[in-house]
């Protein structure tokens, strides 16, 4: 099936004789020098009907995007997107079928082609966002934490806060007899990884995943537990739970609630660490290629707008509505818009709280999938040593940057991005050691990764 709306590029030449003919000059694009009609390049779409799935996060907005700026319709496809109770019910839905895809974990396809949890092919050809999560504690909590953190010049709290200003909170908890329960949202997420990274560079147990204890609470002097995003504030209300991470507007909420204070935000836990992907079955994309290619496109376009000036006020209205993540307005612009409240009237210019595009930020790299296997390991989700070269294997079946390459210069060729923003890559990210704690992390060295941690497996 063809595209309603069909593309062409004019070259100046072209342009300039057709003008001399009597036709009109076209505008010209100030960077390439093509003039550009509003026209999409023709696929044969294999499935143009679709239903994809997300979580009432902000970090769904690519999608939201996609389909309310008409990116979907562009490419030939018409497009329900359907909010989900939970991570487990995405991942069930995608596998059996009932979405063609979704907004999800990163860990989740990672995990379910490593053998942790429901086993299945899945494929990551869109990474939607870098950052986004936070830690929140509760009123009590941070009371206890605050005579333990640096101040700076203006009295305020000097960032970022490690946990070990939460260590004796802890253990001021356990002498009392009270186990310091967080939570978390699903044992492959991001934020189950990053409450734990935290938690560790300070020193602090996070706990161990066994076969006996699927639960990861082995050794934990923190009781860690799944809450669905949008229940995390009610539950830190009701002191089920004692602090948690999530994605937002659910740390902003319990500021606006005035239940709790989120502590630190996941770019200084990983500075620019990806967050959600796009996932849909191997066998979806086996049997609709070009319709896989397509969704990526619209999605890249959405990216792209969410990230230019000027458009996050926009994004917030959209996000606001019910059909999406449906909080207010106010909440959500707390961090969208470039700022984050940490404690109640202590708002920051956080520019990048929410990375859409910049960055590479939609390309699914390699090194970034890696770095979740390493957790895996590392908290005994994945209970054997693994050789270096099977992380390597294992991601590449799973993260696909040959579809998103595709698309990306077919978006190229319409004018819709510029040849730059397509990086220059192996798939690999260059070393780094922004991480709240210095450690370096290199994707083609994960044992040695692993290694370098004094709490977590280790292996030879």
């Amino acid at each position: 099936m063809k595209t309603l709306i069909k593309k062409s590029i004019w070259t100046l030449p072209l342009a300039a004789l057709l003008f001399a003919c009597g036709g009109k000059e076209k505008k010209k694009d100030s960077v390439t020098e093509e003039v550009v009609t509003e026209t999409t390049k023709t696929l044969e779409i294999e499935k143009p009907q679709l239903t994809f799935g997300f979580i009432k996060l902000t970090d769904m907005a690519p999608l939201a995007i996609a389909k309310e700026k008409g990116f979907f319709e562009d490419e030939g496809l018409f497009v329900s997107v359907e909010a989900q109770s939970n991570w487990k019910n995405v991942l069930d839905r995608v596998i059996d079928g009932q979405l063609d895809g979704s907004h999800m974990l990163a860990g989740q396809p990672i995990a379910a082609g490593a053998g942790f949890g429901r086993q299945a092919e899945l494929v990551t050809p869109f990474s939607m966002d870098l950052n986004g999560n936070g830690i929140t504690v509760s009123n009590d909590v941070w009371s206890k934490m605050k005579p333990n953190v640096p101040k700076g010049a203006d009295g305020k709290p000097v960032h970022p806060i490690k946990a070990d200003a939460l260590k004796p909170v802890i253990e001021d908890y356990k002498s009392t007899g009270k186990a310091f329960k967080m939570g978390m949202v699903f044992p492959v997420s991001t934020h189950n990884y990053e409450i734990r990274y935290w938690l560790a560079a300070a020193g602090i147990h996070p706990g161990m995943y066994t076969a006996d204890n699927v639960q990861g609470q082995v050794d934990a002097e923190v009781l860690l537990s799944v809450t669905p995003p949008p229940q995390m504030p009610a539950t830190l209300e009701a002191g089920t739970i004692y602090g948690y991470c999530v994605g937002e507007p659910w740390n902003q909420q319990a500021v606006f609630k005035g239940i709790g204070v989120p502590v630190t935000t996941n770019y200084d836990i990983w500075k620019n660490n990806p967050e959600k992907v796009f996932v849909m079955t191997k066998k979806f994309i086996d049997e609709n290629p070009n319709t896989a290619v397509a969704v990526t496109k619209a999605l890249i376009r959405a990216g792209k707008w969410l990230d230019e000036p000027g458009n996050r006020a926009e994004a917030v209205k959209i996000l606001s509505m019910s059909q999406y993540v449906g909080a207010d307005e106010v909440v959500l612009a707390n961090s969208m818009t470039g700022t984050f409240e940490f404690e109640k009237g202590d708002k920051r210019e956080m520019p990048d709280f929410n990375v859409f595009y910049k960055y590479n930020a939609t390309y699914p790299f390699y090194s970034d999938g890696i770095w979740f296997l390493t957790q895996m390991r590392r908290w005994g989700q994945i209970p054997e040593s693994k050789p270096a070269g099977w992380y390597e294997e294992t991601i590449k079946d799973i993260y696909r940057p040959d579809i998103w390459e595709k698309a990306a210069k077919l978006l190229v060729a319409e004018g819709k991005i510029p040849a730059s923003d397509i990086p220059a890559t192996d798939g690999y990210k260059p070393a780094t050691t922004d991480f709240i704690d210095g450690t370096k992390y290199d994707a083609k060295d994960p044992i040695g990764y692993i290694n370098s941690f004094s709490i977590g497996n280790k292996d030879k």
